[in-house]
C-alpha cells in the first residue's frame, strides 16, 4: 500500500493509475463537501468531477511539504464557492429577516457520485431535512457552516479558506447556528407552515 506521499509522487511522473488510486481514498469525502455545499446530488456530482480534473491539472504544482487531503478539500471548496457565487443573485433566505410563519488523459469517471448513500428510511429523512435547512442558508453562511460542521475546520482554518477574518467567522457562525436554531423551533410548532417555506424554489 502506497502513501500519499508516494502516489503524488508517481501521478506527478504521469502514473494514472496511482492518481486514480490516491483520488479512490478522498472520493466520497469530495462528494460529500460538495452535497453539502451545493444541496443536491446533480450539482455534488458535476462539481465533484470537476473538482477531480483541477486536482488532476493541478498536481505536478502541489508541494509535498503541505496535506494532499487539505490541498484536495480545498480545491472542492473552491470550485463549490465559484458556483455559488454565480447563483448568488437568485433569492436566498436572509439572516437578517424575522421568521415569517404564515407565509494524458485521465480517466474522468473515477468514481460515480451521482448515487447518495443508502441510509435508513428515517436516517435519509434527517438528512434531507438538515440539508433542506442548510440551503436556505445565503451561500456566506452556508459555506462557514459546511466548514466547520460537516468538515471540521478549525475557526482559524476557515478564516484561511475563505479570506476572512476571524471575527467574520464566528460572526458568521453564530447568526447561522441561531437562525439553523429557529428554524428548527419553528417547525416543531408548526410542522406544516414551515414545510410549505420548502415548496418554492429559491
Amino acid at each position: 500500500m502506497y502513501t500519499d506521499e508516494e502516489l503524488v509522487r508517481k501521478s506527478q511522473k504521469g502514473d494514472i493509475a496511482a492518481f486514480e488510486q490516491l483520488i479512490s481514498k478522498y472520493q466520497q469525502k469530495i462528494y460529500n463537501i460538495a452535497y453539502r455545499l451545493m444541496g443536491n446530488p446533480h450539482d455534488a456530482g458535476d462539481l465533484a468531477q470537476e473538482a477531480l480534473i483541477k486536482v488532476y491539472k493541478s498536481i505536478g504544482s502541489f508541494r509535498l511539504d503541505a496535506s494532499f487531503s487539505t490541498w484536495v478539500y480545498h480545491i472542492v471548496t473552491n470550485v463549490c464557492r465559484d458556483e455559488l457565487r454565480k447563483r448568488s443573485r437568485q433569492q436566498v433566505s436572509s439572516l437578517d429577516e424575522p421568521l415569517n410563519l404564515r407565509d494524458g488523459e485521465v480517466n474522468r469517471e473515477v468514481a460515480d457520485f451521482t448515487n447518495c448513500p443508502d441510509y435508513a428510511y428515517e436516517q435519509k429523512e434527517s438528512e434531507e431535512y438538515i440539508q433542506k435547512l442548510i440551503n436556505s442558508l445565503n451561500p456566506d453562511y452556508r459555506m462557514v457552516i459546511v466548514l466547520r460542521e460537516i468538515m471540521g475546520f478549525s475557526y482559524d482554518e476557515i478564516a484561511q479558506e475563505l479570506n476572512i477574518t476571524l471575527g467574520t467567522v464566528k460572526s458568521r457562525l453564530n447568526r447561522a447556528r441561531r437562525y439553523l436554531k429557529d428554524m428548527i423551533l419553528a417547525e416543531r410548532e408548526q410542522p406544516k407552515t414551515f414545510s410549505s417555506q420548502f415548496s418554492q424554489k429559491p
